[in-house]
């Protein structure tokens, strides 16, 4: 094409007339649109695939400030493949975008943390589902209980997209969400990086050692209350196994064998059927009651909603505190019935290690 066909602009006509082959400009022009047209209709041909492949995959580069700068999958369905393929749990993300000042100061101040965004793509699979929007954001809204148009909530999911630990609100600081961070890998029995650990606000410590052990009863809102009372169990979750109200307990058998700790539920009449982790636990469980009310504990369990989660505090000056796990196991076993040696266990060093 002549040096001359590049002055051919929107408004040079004077130029273009003088032009060699100016009578031909015409049916230039037409090929010109129509392979402008052409152009056009193959990339819009082609964004919706690549629209969609951005979607489902999740860039940081261009993420809304409400979200950081983490990579997250947008698709649930997808994350939890993911998460068993790869044996991770879950985080989801509900965010409202665009958001409020406290959304975008989260996404800023938390999600954007480099040290956060590692150690979420290092541990997690992470998704993040709008609570704003229709469609497939509002179904999984709707599937987890979650209200629309609200402020961040960070849950835990395992592949099978059962909650790991209880849905908490206002978990909206670096060491708060590193704390659930770490709580939530402890359930799954993965361990928790030292630098995860740091933003937890705790030194790299071995986890300590306790055991599980599983016991039936007829609420599980009094049974928290009864076997949270024993020395040596540090932390409970009321729960459903095989139809039943139950309650989880974690122990320190140092402090607490788990025949001891069979015998103090059995008194409190909180082991209508017991449920253990290994066979081994089994038969020491079935050394102190009939084998009849023992069984072995899988993946059938579930965890309580977050409003039967330690119940006793409810309606008292303690409820809205913010508790370490173990304290609020203490604090729910005493308020009702002492408590001056519940107000102790929040000076108690033992009992004062956020995430621990």
């Amino acid at each position: 094409m002549p040096s001359g066909d590049l002055q051919l602009l929107p408004g040079t006509s004077s130029v273009r007339n003088k032009l060699p082959g100016a009578a031909s400009y015409p049916r230039m022009k037409t090929k010109l649109r129509v392979g402008v047209f052409l152009g056009l209709a193959a990339f819009l041909a082609a964004w919706p695939l690549g629209a969609a492949a951005t979607k489902a995959r999740g860039t940081a580069a261009d993420a809304p400030v409400e979200i950081g700068r983490v990579a997250w999958l947008r698709d649930l369905d997808e994350g939890l493949a993911r998460a068993k393929e790869a044996g991770k749990p879950v985080l989801l993300l509900f965010q409202e975008v665009p958001g409020c000042s406290g959304c975008r100061e989260f996404g800023r101040d938390v999600l954007a943390n480099p040290k956060m965004v590692a150690a979420i793509e290092t541990h997690f699979i992470p998704v993040f589902i709008p609570n704003n929007q229709p469609g497939k954001a509002a179904e999984v809204l709707k599937q987890y209980g979650e209200p629309a148009w609200n402020f961040q909530v960070v849950r835990f999911l395992a592949a099978d997209g059962k909650d790991l630990i209880p849905r908490e609100d206002k978990i909206w600081t670096v060491p708060a969400l590193a704390a659930r961070m770490v709580r939530s890998l402890e359930k799954a029995g993965l361990p928790a990086s030292e630098a995860l650990q740091e933003l937890a606000g705790r030194r790299a410590e071995p986890t300590p050692v306790r055991q599980t052990v599983v016991f039936a009863q007829a609420c599980f809102w009094t049974g928290e209350m009864w076997l949270g009372q024993i020395e040596g169990v540090e932390r409970t979750e009321a729960g459903f196994f095989e139809g039943r109200e139950v309650t989880m307990v974690e122990f320190d058998p140092q402090r607490l064998t788990l025949p001891d700790l069979v015998r103090e539920a059995v008194a409190r009449k909180c082991a209508d059927r017991i449920y253990t982790t290994s066979a081994e636990d089994k038969t020491l469980a079935e050394s102190v009651v009939k084998s009849p009310h023992v069984g072995l504990l899988d993946a059938g369990y579930r965890a309580a909603p977050a409003s039967d989660q330690k119940r006793q505090i409810q309606g008292t000056s303690a409820q809205g505190r913010v508790f370490t796990p173990e304290q609020a196991t203490k604090v729910n076993a005493f308020i009702r019935t002492d408590p001056v040696r519940a107000a102790s266990y929040l000076s108690d060093p033992r009992f004062s290690q956020a995430g621990r």
